[in-house]
């Protein structure tokens, strides 16, 4: 199986569930327990903490909040950050961002949605125009999970604070976090992770938040996570988080490079009279998001996966709707959107599984427009 959906969720690293196992069996405690291995197991916890943010930004200026995952951590930043005034995101964020400023207007604050551009990067002029004196938030995601576009974050969390410097500025980081490089500045105030992007366990996942930020808790209880996220904490999934981040920080720029390689491989072998791109070429090395124009994306994955290649149309947490809502943001047709496949790689992804699946991928399109 040619496994190019890694956006989706990627396989867990052996290593990493291997090196955890030991707190699934022997070091099992909870960590808030006051004996020697509650103690302990806490002490594991720390580290953990530890290690993963010391990865993007500096501990003396950030903490870290464990959570269940990217769309918990997107929720607590958010139902957390913009409880008045107006708070403003973009057309082309994660479901995880985008229904919880839905929600925004049943709970008191205004939600606003600035446009994207055709690659799906936000349109900088048009995010700041709604930014005012009123604004609590702004959350703007760091790579784009469907286009693979990357937000300069850094500059409109500076210019954003320029222009209101009360606001809080949060960024979906789920696609960026052991991809693309990343430390975060002074200007962020909160960034969310997720683990079973690079190797981890699904249900795995952290909030970083700005040192002396005052947050509400989304999750009541205990008091865990300082107060912030009550519930034992998932130990395994924390040490598999932690040791899959290790191992993938570890080769991170020498990924970038070769999987930009492959990327650029996969494009150049797919047949031009069927396939277009969606994806930027300055986008993350991760993503290549295409278009059969004209045919069904459902149908040619399907179609892949009866060959042995795995890909996808999109975000799978969007998977139940016809057409791609950030496709649609960035302008595309109807019959641009129902071709729409994504494919997205891991360091396992080789040469030869490329090639396979470009020529896989030209005969079953070729195949389905022949039977149109």
């Amino acid at each position: 199986m040619i496994y190019l959906d890694n956006a989706a969720t990627t396989a867990p690293d052996s290593t990493a569930v291997a090196r955890a196992q030991t707190f699934l069996q022997e070091n099992f405690y909870n960590p808030s327990a006051i004996y020697g291995g509650g103690f302990s197991v806490h002490s594991a916890l720390k580290e953990a903490r530890e290690g993963l943010l010391s990865r993007i930004a500096d501990p003396a200026k950030f903490d870290l909040i464990f959570t269940s995952g990217g769309t918990e951590g997107d929720n607590h930043a958010i139902f957390s950050g913009a409880r008045r005034g107006n708070a403003v995101t973009t057309r082309g964020e994660h479901a995880a961002v985008f229904e919880s400023f839905t929600e925004l207007k049943n709970r008191g604050a205004e939600p606003r949605f600035a446009p994207i551009c055709k690659d799906g990067r936000v349109e900088k002029e048009a995010l700041l125009s709604l930014v005012d004196e009123k604004t609590a938030l702004v959350s703007v995601v760091h790579v784009n999970n469907e286009t693979g576009a990357v937000n300069d974050i850094f500059a409109l969390a500076r210019a954003v604070k320029q222009k209101n410097p009360r606001t809080l500025f949060h960024a979906d980081g789920v696609q960026a976090f052991g991809k693309i490089p990343v430390w975060l500045t002074g200007d962020i105030d909160l960034y969310t992770v997720s683990a079973h992007k690079i190797g981890g366990l699904k249900g795995t996942g952290a909030l970083l938040k700005r040192k002396n930020l005052v947050l509400s808790p989304l999750v009541y209880g205990g008091g865990q996570e300082n107060g912030l996220r009550s519930g034992t904490e998932n130990v395994f999934g924390i040490m598999a988080f932690s040791y899959a981040a290790e191992k993938k920080f570890a080769s991170m720029e020498a990924d970038g490079r070769r999987l930009t390689k492959l990327r650029e491989r996969l494009w150049e072998l797919l047949d031009k009279n069927i396939f277009i791109r969606i994806s930027p070429e300055d986008g993350t090395p991760y993503i290549l998001a295409t278009s059969a124009v004209g045919m069904r994306g459902e149908v040619l994955v399907r179609m892949l996966w009866e060959r042995g290649v795995v890909a996808g149309t999109g975000s799978a947490c969007s998977s139940r709707h016809r057409f791609s809502r950030v496709l649609t943001a960035c302008g595309y047709d109807e019959r641009t959107m129902d071709g729409a496949l994504r494919w997205s790689f891991s360091p396992a992804t080789t040469e030869e599984e490329v090639d396979r699946a470009a020529e896989i991928a030209n005969d079953v399109a070729a195949a389905f427009k022949g039977n149109l």
